[in-house]
């Protein structure tokens, strides 16, 4: 018996609807949280309120297309550290520098991939990083529009390079292999 994504991992089954097993502990562990107190009868109401909830409301099988590869995932964590604090000094340098304002510059950037997730990826790192800001996505033209506080030069030309290596890195560490293909 599979699941119903077709693969060869097993899905419990009652009375004919599958029952993921890993929702009902979820829905378990949740339900304990909530009462605060670990004893037979929550354990035991966890559990049905978890299987009727899953036998009741089934979830649909969806792939996000996330894959972890470990060592990439690893590096690009090192790196998106390091831009922070090197974002963080750039946007305090502006900010301590009195009566001097900061250069500002809407920026339009061009992406690779197409897939969803991965610019959904790119767009939270590149929101979290101090300085920047997405303030536009569009996924059929692969295009995300920016505001950007601080960066001097040649600024379209600089910020899309940075939003090419971090879109690599990125995909490198959590793309599958039709989006790191998509790449090269």
């Amino acid at each position: 018996m599979t699941g119903r994504s077709g693969g060869s991992r097993r899905v419990p089954r009652l009375l004919g609807r599958p029952v993921p097993l890993s929702q009902v502990a979820w829905l378990t562990l949740v339900w304990l949280l909530l009462w605060g107190d670990l004893s037979v009868g929550n354990v035991l109401g966890g559990l049905l309120g978890g299987l009727l909830v899953v036998w009741l409301l089934p979830l649909p099988v969806v792939d996000t297309g996330v894959r972890i590869h470990p060592v990439a995932a690893a590096a690009f964590l090192v790196v998106f550290a390091a831009d922070l604090v090197l974002s963080s000094f750039r946007v305090a340098f502006w900010a301590l520098r009195l009566g001097t304002l900061p250069p500002v510059e809407i920026v339009e950037v061009r992406l690779r991939t197409s897939s969803e997730v991965m610019t959904v990826f790119i767009t939270v790192a590149l929101s979290a990083l101090p300085g920047s800001l997405v303030l536009e996505v569009h996924p059929v033209e692969r295009a995300l529009v920016l505001h950007m506080l601080g960066i001097t030069g040649d600024v379209p030309a600089v910020v899309q390079a940075d939003v090419t290596r971090l879109e690599s890195r990125i995909l490198a560490a959590f793309g599958t292999r039709s989006d790191q293909e998509e790449l090269r």
